[in-house]
């Protein structure tokens, strides 16, 4: 039964359930107040993520502004009478090529106008040759002739896409071809003036390359080279602090970042697509025409090598076997020292990456990471000493085992840490690097140091 109380400027809805109780029914008023309230919510959030993004990377929010320009640009071709009489009835394919081709970076956009200027005349061309072959066949064999041209044609382009270096390069290229040469000899059939129709298609779509060319380039440009050279330097600072810290939270309980190297482990795919984009930009800022981007793919497989066995050194740090704090003091010290030695020629090929100039004392680093890899295996061969001296052997085994695995997976990331060395000094010669100019007292003291290390 339901009752309302007068008196109230709202009324007030009671509902007896089954059980004795009783619930209170709000008004529709309130109901919808607060449904609009949640949506107010909901706006308010999303504006601070589309905020967020654009504060994060200014490029996101200018890449937007560069899109509109270009299709304001070449939308003067449609609604300019003297323009739009210039190209014919054929200016909306400029609009499409903007819209189809302008990608955030200057290689994308290049890549993708290329292709599209290359297919397109070639399809067309093609198309033509067809047209004008199947009309001297007659009008019986005609339909024929353009329709077993579709077929192989088509055929072939779509299975070339399945070839790596084409797929890699050409792939978009493939699909205008096979649209191209489809619209220009289907519509060859029916209509008369297909030459002067695809020279009007050309021309708008070279138009529409043109202006997405020169805002793209010219106004804050994006470039894939560029992005492609910081992400191989983050991801290497990455993999320098998850090492240290990895090995840090385990020895000494440190709370340190080690889960960088998962970044790197993602990053392929990434790194694959920026270098593919990079080789079609010209030279721009410290990237020289022919930069051997391709070897950063090298370095970039060199670190992922080394982020795989960091996976695997933090996956044993936290299994559930695990080492008594007495027995990790045997090794704590020599493994941090060897993290740490590690971490710095990490940090030093980051340094030579970031300023395009060969390191002057990354050997020395080396020299002093495989001094501290010695120490540490000195330290396990004493550690092994001792268990077997030990009484209870068994049971000392058990215990150091996990350590002694960690041991050995702080020595192969240190071999793969002169992979990346041995990756990066190969790029410093492809791409020119500068040497460093040493001082004299510089010189003084690495000879200092060397001779000490000799001593030692």
């Amino acid at each position: 039964m339901a009752t309302g109380e007068a008196g109230n400027k709202s009324v007030e809805w009671r509902v007896n359930t089954t059980e004795g109780s009783t619930v209170k029914l709000e008004p529709e008023s309130n109901v919808i107040g607060r449904a609009w309230q949640g949506l107010k919510v909901k706006v308010f959030e999303f504006a601070k993520k589309v905020w967020k993004i654009g504060v994060d990377d200014p490029r996101k929010a200018m890449h937007g502004i560069k899109v509109g320009l270009a299709l304001s640009l070449v939308s003067l071709f449609y609604y300019t009478r003297p323009l739009y009489d210039g190209v014919g009835g054929t200016a909306m394919w400029a609009i499409m090529t903007v819209v189809v081709i302008f990608d955030y970076s200057v290689g994308g956009s290049l890549y993708k106008g290329f292709n599209r200027t290359i297919a397109t005349s070639t399809g067309g061309a093609l198309a033509l040759g067809i047209h004008f072959f199947a009309d001297k066949s007659g009008k019986t064999f005609e339909p024929l002739v353009l329709g077993a041209s579709l077929f192989l044609l088509a055929s072939a382009a779509t299975f070339s896409r399945f070839i790596p270096i084409v797929k890699a390069r050409f792939d978009y290229g493939i699909t205008i071809f096979i649209l191209t040469f489809s619209l220009v000899s289907m519509s060859g059939y029916r209509v008369e003036k297909v030459v002067t129709m695809a020279q009007q298609r050309l021309s708008t779509i070279a138009i529409g390359v043109t202006i997405c060319f020169l805002v793209c380039i010219f106004i804050c440009p994006v470039w894939a080279g560029g992005d492609l050279h910081l992400l191989i330097i983050r991801n290497m600072e990455k993999l320098a602090d998850s090492f240290e810290g990895c090995v840090g939270n385990y020895f000494d309980g440190s709370e340190k970042n080690s889960a960088g190297y998962k970044c790197v482990l993602n990053s392929k795919a990434s790194e694959d697509s920026l270098a593919n984009l990079a080789t079609w930009e010209p030279a721009h800022g410290a990237f020289n025409f022919r930069h051997p981007w391709k070897q950063y793919l090298k370095v970039g497989s060199a670190m992922r090598y080394c982020a795989y066995c960091i996976e695997a050194l933090n996956g044993c740090i936290n299994s559930d076997i695990q080492t008594p704090e007495h027995t990790k003091k045997h090794l704590s010290a020599v493994c941090m020292k060897v993290s740490s030695e590690a971490s710095k020629v990490l940090k030093e090929m980051v340094n030579s990456v970031m300023t395009m100039t060969k390191s002057p004392c990354i050997d020395h680093l080396v020299g002093e990471m495989n001094i501290a890899v010695e120490e540490l295996h000195s330290a396990m061969r004493t550690l092994s000493d001792s268990i077997t001296r030990s009484s209870a052997v068994s049971v000392s085994f058990v215990e150091t085992l996990p350590l002694i695995t960690i041991a050995s997976l702080v020595i192969e990331v240190c071999t793969r840490v002169e992979a990346i060395v041995d990756s990066v000094e190969e790029l410093a010669s492809l791409a020119g690097f500068k040497p460093v100019a040493i001082s004299n007292e510089t010189q003084e003291q690495d000879a200092m140091k060397a001779v000490h290390v000799q001593i030692v």
